[in-house]
């Protein structure tokens, strides 16, 4: 099976050093020089769709632009490229983003994919004035896709035993073509049964491949009992170059532009969070700076100031596409991929690492911009 590639969009700022931000810290704690404006943006998305990736990932938060209409205005300066679009059902009506969706699939030609993020931050959720547990978040995650799925199949939807979401005569006018694929993560027990029953593709954070193949082997057990199949994601940064050496050094300068009061800072916060794909992040490095590759060419640092995705694959262009290789083998078909700055680390990897992919039979060949042909004299 060919595998697909997504970048990412860095819509709380892009800059030379890693930019933290995400799950309980602030935006600017590190690294953000380049703001997220749609000129800039659209740079980057326009960058990603000539490499070759298929999508790019928008995330969701206080700490960043809202990805609906970021994505919206994008698809304007794009042509071929996906927005995986992040949300929180907490935050929106099933009926009403339903609809969103189908409208987004009609205008952008069909280019809407959706990152449904449950919420793993109970002070974040409580200033989007959302009060419930994280359990309950799960729970309610669950009856949304489960209306939104609904309507998308054309069905009038009314429900009243839900515990959290329930819906009278709701319909869709138009029903959007194609349906969205559904993406969805989450390390918590909760997870699971949502994930088995509504998603199509389940993502992780970029752990060591035997944590990831627990993982794969859980969620897919649970969807055996819905009858159900689904596809894997995996989300990571990148630090890739001609040569291994080149790479960590590269690594060593991130690393060295970070302050130990910011890391700090950051890791009290990350290590209060409620959120067991936070926990794994941080279990991984546990605050240190001095052991940070965690497996082979897997590098906690990023994990040092950013919440959320915290490994980046680092190594020479054959050392990445190893790493890539081996998640594959475990069942990951989907990697979503980001560097610092994204502009540039985009052409990094759509010509270093996707092409030797491709030289291995994994990746159907970039597609190329089409070129203006010379007028004849």
């Amino acid at each position: 099976m060919s595998l697909r590639f997504h970048w990412f969009l860095p819509t709380s700022g892009d800059g030379r050093d890693i930019v933290g931000g995400g799950h309980g810290v602030a935006v600017g704690a590190a690294g953000a020089i380049r703001p997220p404006s749609v000129r800039y943006l659209g740079q980057i998305a326009r960058s990603a769709e000539q490499l070759g990736f298929e999508a790019a990932l928008t995330p969701t938060g206080t700490w960043c632009e809202d990805a609906w209409l970021t994505c919206a205005m994008l698809t304007e300066v794009t042509e071929r490229l996906k927005f995986l679009v992040a949300f929180r059902p907490g935050q929106i009506s099933p009926t009403l983003s339903a609809q969103m969706a189908s409208t987004f699939q009609r205008q952008s030609g069909g280019r809407l994919l959706l990152n449904v993020v449950t919420g793993g931050e109970t002070a974040e959720q409580r200033a989007f004035g959302d009060f419930l547990s994280k359990d309950e978040r799960y729970e309610r995650t669950g009856e949304f896709l489960d209306i939104v799925r609904r309507l998308w199949r054309g069905e009038t939807v009314t429900t009243s035993g839900n515990k959290h979401l329930n819906v009278e005569g709701a319909r869709l006018a138009r029903l959007p073509e194609p349906v969205p694929e559904v993406y969805f993560g989450g390390s918590s027990p909760a997870a699971g049964p949502v994930a088995a029953s509504h998603a199509d593709v389940y993502l992780t954070w970029g752990e060591p491949p035997e944590a990831v193949a627990e993982k794969i082997a859980a969620v897919r057990a649970r969807a055996d009992q819905y009858d159900r199949e689904l596809r894997f994601g995996i989300r990571l940064h990148v630090i890739a170059r001609a040569s291994e050496e080149e790479a960590w050094a590269q690594a060593q300068r991130l690393l060295d532009g970070l302050d130990p009061q910011q890391i700090e800072k950051a890791q009290a916060i990350q290590r209060a969070s409620q959120s067991e794909g936070q926990a794994r992040m941080v279990a991984l490095h546990g605050g240190r700076t001095d052991s940070l590759e965690v497996y082979p060419n897997l590098w906690a640092g990023v994990g040092l100031v950013r919440g959320g995705a915290g490994t980046a694959l680092v190594g020479s262009h054959q050392q990445v596409a190893d790493r890539i290789a081996e998640y594959h083998e475990l069942g990951i078909d989907e990697f979503i991929l980001s560097g610092y700055p994204h502009l540039e680390e985009a052409y990094v990897v759509g010509e270093g690492v996707l092409p030797e992919l491709a030289r291995r039979g994994l990746l159907a060949a970039p597609q190329q911009p089409t070129l203006p042909q010379p007028v004849a004299a």
